[in-house]
């Protein structure tokens, strides 16, 4: 395999991994808990309820770039010979940045919405809920790239 991105060129493998993608937002969102853990529930019910299918379409969208922001973490992980997931949750706060980068870049270039308009009340504590996402992302990586 040549990068993770690859794993998206063939349609039902793509189907696949945004499925399970979707799967592990879903998971994430589900063990949140607290005050941010109800407003995340709450923004993310209400976008799904006002356009279904869209979380699936973003993360159709998404996934080329996600992945390869999480590529050179894989790369490493695989040269050196070590766990995935431990090598991410030792640092966890890169590549939450990584990603929150894809996804303050495209919501900056959208004109508002309710999307736009919850990602802006979400962001200030997303940094700490992707990077207790890690370990069900490394999860995820491992098992595009099998």
């Amino acid at each position: 395999m040549g990068t993770l991105s690859d794993s998206l060129s063939d349609p039902a493998k793509r189907k696949q991994v945004i499925e399970e993608a979707q799967r592990t937002v879903d998971a994430e969102v589900s063990e949140k808990s607290g005050l941010s853990g109800m407003a995340i529930k709450a923004a993310y019910s209400m976008a799904k309820g006002v356009a279904p299918g869209i979380m699936t379409k973003i993360l159709d969208v998404l996934a080329p770039e996600f992945l390869d922001a999480l590529q050179p973490y894989y790369d490493e992980a695989k040269q050196k010979g070590v766990d995935l997931r431990a090598m991410l949750q030792n640092r966890s706060a890169e590549a939450a940045n990584a990603l929150l980068a894809i996804t303050d870049k495209r919501a900056a270039a959208e004109s508002g919405g309710v999307l736009k308009s919850g990602y802006s009340k979400l962001r200030p504590s997303a940094q700490k809920h992707v990077e207790a996402a890690v370990p069900r992302l490394a999860d995820l990586i491992t098992k595009i790239a099998s």
